[in-house]
């Protein structure tokens, strides 16, 4: 099934490595126009680069954004909307870490985390819903992960952001059913990103012990999943958590 986003406008943050360029990528095959999102201009660049290697006709533009600013992504999100005209699809992928035990955890790394990670889902949601709701569709997709689930010591800042964001997901969900507008969310697992690479042997055998599948997560496979939500194929589907761990969680 090739071409079910044809025509639609999808924005990605965090869309410049890891997870959100393959989301990227698999939207922009599918045929949506993608606005990217992040905060490094130069992997913006390589980034668009390497997805039109892939699929030399893509329509794909980079915004240079902290999407923990609120009136900075409100301007960003009026200028997508002036750029290509209308926004169909919105997935909340931008995310940082800042680990650390509670006791030594300073308020700038809570506060940080929290910020990125679950205040950007107010600032980009909040600045897509009045389009949406005038078209009376959309799809919002937000990114959160296992963490968020199961909790994780040394991760009080980052399990909360990402519980944060199922919940916010849920009511959001209920806000929005009369307007055609879903919203879902994906809780990955570990997958092979640079995130992960930063781990040690000894880390990643313990969390392989922890994956009845016995290995990491590729990329393509969260975006497989967010191109169904985003698809035609998924109409009868929000307020949902789906979660892609390799049975990790169960």
């Amino acid at each position: 099934m090739k071409n079910l986003l044809l025509d639609q406008v999808a924005i990605v943050t965090g869309g410049n490595a890891g997870i959100g360029k393959a989301i990227a990528l698999k939207l922009a095959e599918e045929g949506a126009k993608v606005a990217i999102i992040g905060t490094n201009a130069e992997t913006g660049a390589a980034a668009i680069a390497e997805i039109k290697q892939d699929v030399p006709a893509a329509h794909l533009l980079f915004y240079q954004l902290d999407v923990s600013q609120t009136a900075a992504v409100e301007e960003t999100i009026k200028k997508i909307i002036d750029d290509f005209g209308k926004v169909d699809i919105l997935v909340n992928n931008a995310g940082i870490t800042a680990d650390q035990l509670l006791m030594k955890m300073s308020e700038e790394e809570w506060d940080r985390v929290l910020a990125v990670n679950l205040k950007s889902c107010y600032n980009t949601c909040r600045a897509v819903v009045r389009s949406m709701m005038k078209a009376k569709k959309g799809k919002i997709i937000n990114i959160s992960s296992v963490v968020g689930l199961t909790g994780n010591a040394g991760q009080v800042n980052y399990a909360a952001s990402k519980a944060g964001m199922i919940g916010f997901t849920k009511a959001l969900a209920k806000e929005l059913a009369s307007r055609n507008i879903l919203v879902n969310c994906i809780a990955p697992g570990f997958f092979q990103t640079k995130m992960t690479d930063a781990l040690t042997e000894n880390q990643k055998d313990a969390f392989l012990k922890e994956i009845p599948l016995g290995r990491l997560g590729d990329t393509k496979e969260i975006a497989h999943a967010v191109w169904f939500l985003a698809s035609p194929l998924s109409t009868y589907m929000t307020g949902q958590v789906i979660t892609i761990d390799g049975g990790m969680v169960m």
